[in-house]
């Protein structure tokens, strides 16, 4: 940790002082030790711990410090606050000055009397640190606290505070006491000065705990305004307001331990206050200045540590206030002890959020107690003192139990909170299942809720004290609120989306009703299911909405919300039903139902007499035009659409979903169509050429009486009458089924095969019976295997050299022809294979 030094360096922070004045000893190297030393020397104890004024005043203001002719450019701050809080470690962090600071490892007054250093980076700023109050070193004295905090208050322009958080709503902890007695004789002796005011800066430290600033400035300004009203202030003062003479400034610092970083962070934005007079947040106000100039300063000074002095209203009081005081403050620590004890043993459990059903109980005998153990010793002496410390007492017990009842509080809100949201949507679920209505079911669980806080709340009442809780109970009705919100967001969406699936049930009929037989009404017969089922749905949300309390602004909203699900299903269904596939069968069944049946819708068959090309081209572009009306949803017959901008939410761009087929779509669809609609064309044509083709009767009456004879055998004849009949019902299969064609080619199949097979057997029976060909003399030697094995071969050589041509429809003996006359042995080969064959 560091802190910037006179000249700009980076210097470790003092944590010691040896003798007053003495530096530290060097560590490092010379320069920087002659920065610290330079810097060690420019502090001054203007006031030492005897309450004598330092004469070295004049000579720091002109030598060390350089302020003498500053004029009425500079400014005075002090820190005021209890031993051990850090306040010299603050001031080192905002002006860079080089006060002691305690040692952590021994918990004892570091700072002594009153000491002056100027702020560095040449900060024309005199920075006063004063020694901590309530320090056990000087105990009950009190008179130089008082004394010291009063001089401080009339020379300083701002007064910094210094506190922990855990002083804050104490009395003697905050040192408010000490402020009312030192508020009341700056009246007494400066009250007649109007002319400057003095900003009070409550710099509050370790701030860890959730409590906002807000709510600590708050009780702080309570209190200083609460010491204001009970001053006894001097005549021609009694109407003077505390913001007569101060302002009234807070601001808190993280842990410096445990939230380093925070810390850090927040002192530099805290010293930017005091620096950066561009700041709208600069503390050095003209209102605050004293209006002395830099060269008077010291003398003005000691004329007010004079004063401050030789006041007899800061005198110490008597022995028997003294005595009161001791007296009281052992029994208070006491009495304390047991209430402590009984109200520890319940903290851990409230800190772990759960809520102490006892907590109450317990508190209440425990603050009985302890307040009838300090009354029964302590009423005995000074009565003054007596109430005074009585009520610092009760005060104290009363601050430890409402930072525990707050707790408790929270506890509860946070409880009633939680429970609330998981048993609502449970309750919400099972009231949708039993048909119950909203506010029956989520009405009943926050009632309950609300019911169980009040009650955790009122178990904490404390008799005599003025406890509020109402911030709380406000703060859980603001989260029950939210809660339900969510809740009735959660029902309106759960009812549209039944809605919703409700109406788009009812919208795909009426749309596949229509656009399956599409004609000029379709799209009125779509939008008029539309129609209805948007009525029905509104009707049925604006009963769920009325049962759910849903504010007029929010109904108007969900209702724009239905219509814009329900035309987006609706859209939705309408491109399923004209998608590609789906547009090219309506059309075709539109040109078929126009071509194909005649207007009675019996098929038509076509003659030769019929204008077919007329018939067709007319069905086409019946047909075509349909594709225009699926291409864009037509909404003139409907009543709901007619106002787009009042039926739908702002911004809903409903001429986009009015478009099913975009024109590129139509066009690739059109010519798909067109492709269809010729092979039905040509269909249809082929059917007329078969009826044009058929045999003409008196054919089929000549071939029956010439056949006479030939009908009469096959009828008389079993066999031929059974393969007739097999051969019959074998040709009206294939002829259904349409495989003739698949039949031929299996028989020219088949036939080329078996001329292939007879034409390798001629070949090898003209290789079998040559014996001049190479290879035949092996063929007729050896026997076994190795003999089959020659003959393979031989034969696959006389096959290589002779060509016969295939084997032509009925004339196996042709192949013969293709022998040369040249060689006899192939002559007779030629006439063996033509015996052969003959036979």
């Amino acid at each position: 940790m560091s802190t910037r030094g006179s000249y700009g360096q980076q210097v470790p922070d003092l944590t010691r002082r040896s003798n007053g004045s003495q530096g530290i000893v060097p560590s490092r190297q010379s320069a920087t030790n002659l920065v610290r030393e330079r810097h060690e020397f420019t502090r001054l104890q203007l006031i030492d711990d005897e309450q004598n004024f330092s004469e070295e005043l004049p000579n720091y203001m002109q030598n060390k410090w350089g302020l003498e002719d500053s004029g009425f450019n500079y400014d005075v701050v002090a820190v005021f606050g209890s031993q051990s809080t850090g306040k010299s470690t603050l001031l080192n962090r905002l002006f860079g000055t080089r006060f002691d600071v305690m040692n952590e490892g021994q918990r004892q007054q570091t700072t002594r009397g009153i000491w002056a250093d100027r702020g560095t980076d040449s900060m024309p700023v005199l920075i006063l640190d004063v020694e901590g109050t309530d320090g056990r070193e000087r105990g009950e004295n009190q008179d130089f606290e008082r004394k010291s905090a009063l001089f401080s208050l009339a020379i300083s322009e701002v007064l910094i505070v210094n506190m922990w958080e855990t002083m804050v709503g104490l009395y003697n902890g905050a040192n408010m006491g000490l402020l009312k007695t030192v508020m009341e004789v700056n009246l007494q002796l400066f009250g007649g000065n109007r002319n400057s005011k003095t900003l009070l800066y409550f710099v509050i430290r370790d701030h860890v705990s959730s409590t906002p600033l807000s709510s600590l400035a708050d009780t702080l300004s309570i209190d200083l305004q609460r010491i204001w009203d009970g001053l006894s202030r001097p005549d021609g003062l009694a109407n003077a307001q505390l913001s007569d003479y101060f302002d009234v400034r807070f601001t808190s610092l993280s842990h410096k331990t445990l939230q380093p970083e925070n810390f850090e962070r927040q002192a530099l934005d805290l010293r930017r206050q005091f620096t950066d007079k561009k700041s709208d947040d600069y503390v050095f106000q003209p209102a605050y200045k004293r209006r002395v100039p830099a060269d008077g300063f010291p003398r003005y000074a000691q004329a007010v540590w004079e004063k401050v002095v030789s006041n007899k209203d800061l005198d110490l009081p008597t022995q028997q206030e003294l005595l009161a005081q001791y007296r009281c403050d052992e029994i208070a620590a006491t009495a304390i002890g047991p209430f402590r004890e009984a109200v520890e043993s319940l903290r851990p459990r409230v800190q772990r959020g759960q809520i102490v059903d006892e907590l109450g109980d317990v508190s209440r005998k425990a603050r009985t107690q302890a307040i009838g153990a300090f009354d029964e010793q302590a009423a005995r002496y000074h009565s003054e003192v007596y109430q005074k410390k009585r009520a610092a007492f009760v005060q104290t017990l009363d601050s430890e139990l409402h930072a525990m009842f707050l707790n408790q509080v929270k506890n509860a809100l946070t409880l009633a909170a939680e429970t609330f949201s998981s048993q609502g949507f449970r309750a919400l679920e099972e009231g949708a299942d039993e048909g119950r209505g909203f506010n029956e079911t989520v009405g009943a669980v926050r009632v309950h809720m609300e019911e169980q806080f009040i009650a955790t709340v009122r178990a904490l009442a404390v008799p005599g004290v003025s406890w509020s809780f109402e911030s709380e109970i406000e703060q859980l009705e603001a989260q029950l609120e939210a809660i339900m919100e969510k809740l009735r967001k959660a029902e309106m969406e759960r009812v549209l989306e039944r809605l919703r699936r409700d109406a788009r049930d009812a919208v795909a009929e009426s749309v596949a009703e229509h656009l399956g037989n599409p004609d000029d009404g379709m799209w009125a017969g779509v939008m008029a299911g539309f129609d209805a089922a948007c009525v029905q749905a509104d009707s049925q949300l604006i009963n769920r909405m009325d049962a759910a309390g849903v504010e007029p602004q929010a109904r108007s909203a969900l209702v724009r919300k239905l219509h814009q699900l329900l035309w987006d299903d609706a859209a939705d269904v309408l491109r399923e039903e004209v998608a590609d596939q789906m547009v090219l069968l309506k059309l075709r069944t539109a040109l078929e139902d126009r071509f194909r049946y005649d207007a009675a819708g019996l098929p038509r068959v076509w003659r030769p007499t019929d204008d077919i090309d007329a018939q067709f081209a007319t069905a086409r572009s019946a047909a075509q035009a349909l594709l225009p009306k699926f291409s864009k949803v037509d909404i003139s017959g409907s009543i709901k659409l007619r106002r787009p901008a009042d039926f739908f939410p702002a911004g809903y761009d409903f001429a986009r979903t009015l478009v099913l087929i975009s024109p590129a779509r139509a066009r690739e669809v059109g010519k798909r169509f067109g492709r269809e609609a010729d092979a039905l064309y040509l269909e249809a044509k082929r059917a007329m050429v078969t009826t044009q083709n058929q045999v003409p009767m008196w054919v089929i009456a000549l071939l029956v009486m010439l056949g006479w004879n030939e009908a009469m055998t096959v009828l008389f004849n079993p066999i031929y009458l059974i393969l007739v009949c097999l051969i019959g019902g074998a040709a009206f299969v294939v002829h259904n089924l349409g495989m003739w064609g698949p039949l031929l080619r299996t028989v020219n199949g088949l036939a080329g095969m078996a001329n292939d097979h007879v034409h390798h057997l001629l070949v090898e029976a003209v290789n079998r019976t040559e014996p001049g060909r190479p290879g035949a003399k092996a063929s007729t030697v050896g026997s076994g295997s190795d003999n089959r094995l020659a003959r393979k071969s031989s034969s696959v050589r006389i096959s290589e050299d002779i060509e016969l041509e295939p084997l032509g429809e009925g004339n196996m003996a042709s192949s013969s022809a293709g022998l040369t006359d040249t060689d006899n042995s192939s002559r007779y080969v030629s006439r063996s294979n033509s015996g052969f064959i003959s036979s």
